[in-house]
């Protein structure tokens, strides 16, 4: 028979390889990201001191309001995520938890994933261009567009560059904003076809838009659910499936007339 004492130490060398396995849970890498909301911008403005829009070969309007696309931040993927990170993150509203491969690429270098993030940009900058262009029918004009968006990478902006090269060169038809003057936010992606896509992380980007001003937030309608996990107070969710119904959504808010579709 152990004594107190002798059951004390027992407990407490028994505790000592249990502890350790904790602690090695805790603080060893995991194979996920933890993702957060991130910046976003308005492609009617300037980005670190350059337009990212700039259209040569027609005639500009001046716009108001603001168009801004949306971002998460996530960790990188050399990155050691561990345990408590895992924990934390499940427990807290502005911060995601996401399996590493869903965000970056398995088995690629860092090098190998801004390049291809940098190209996945570049092909959505055209998508973009070859929508917006075919929308207005000037697909066959000699209409230069440039979109410059720095130290931001991936396809989801490509709903908004749509719009904005639109904004920028049409308005709304009849000598008004898309935007109708307000802070409008979204994400999605875009094909020549002017069809739009689902992007992920749409619950974070939704309290981005609403920290940075916006009332309004385009989203795929495929991320509806999503979106509303978590939607910040203030920001209305227009869902949206191609171009053609984004820009009648956005003139049925500015005009009051239409129906203006809602998750």
């Amino acid at each position: 028979m152990f004594s107190r004492l002798s059951r004390r130490k027992a407990v407490a060398v028994c505790a000592l390889p249990a502890v350790a396995l904790i602690a090695t849970a805790l603080f060893a890498p995991l194979p996920f990201s933890v993702a957060q909301p991130g910046l976003t911008a308005n492609v009617l403005g300037a980005n670190q001191g350059a337009a990212v829009i700039t259209i040569s070969g027609a005639p500009t309007r001046t716009t108001s309001g603001q168009l801004r696309m949306t971002t998460i931040e996530a960790t990188g993927p050399d990155a050691r995520v561990s345990l408590g990170d895992v924990i934390d993150g499940w427990f807290r509203t502005d911060r995601a938890v996401l399996p590493r491969d869903s965000v970056y690429p398995s088995g690629n270098s860092v090098k190998q994933i801004e390049q291809h993030n940098t190209e996945q940009m570049k092909q959505s900058q055209d998508a973009a261009t070859r929508a917006a262009l075919k929308y207005l029918d000037l697909g066959g004009k000699d209409v230069k567009v440039t979109l410059k968006l720095a130290d931001v990478g991936g396809p989801s902006a490509g709903l908004l560059f749509t719009l904005g090269i639109i904004d920028k060169l049409h308005g709304d038809g009849h000598g008004g904003d898309l935007t109708g003057g307000r802070t409008v936010a979204g994400t999605g992606t875009i094909d020549d076809a002017g069809r739009v896509g689902a992007v992920g992380g749409v619950a974070l980007k939704t309290q981005a838009a609403r920290r940075d001003g916006a009332t309004v937030f385009l989203v795929p309608k495929a991320e509806c659910s999503d979106a509303k996990a978590e939607l910040p107070q203030g920001l209305r969710l227009v869902p949206v499936t191609t171009l053609n119904g984004a820009v009648d959504a956005l003139t049925a808010l500015e005009n009051g007339k239409g129906s203006v579709p809602s998750c």
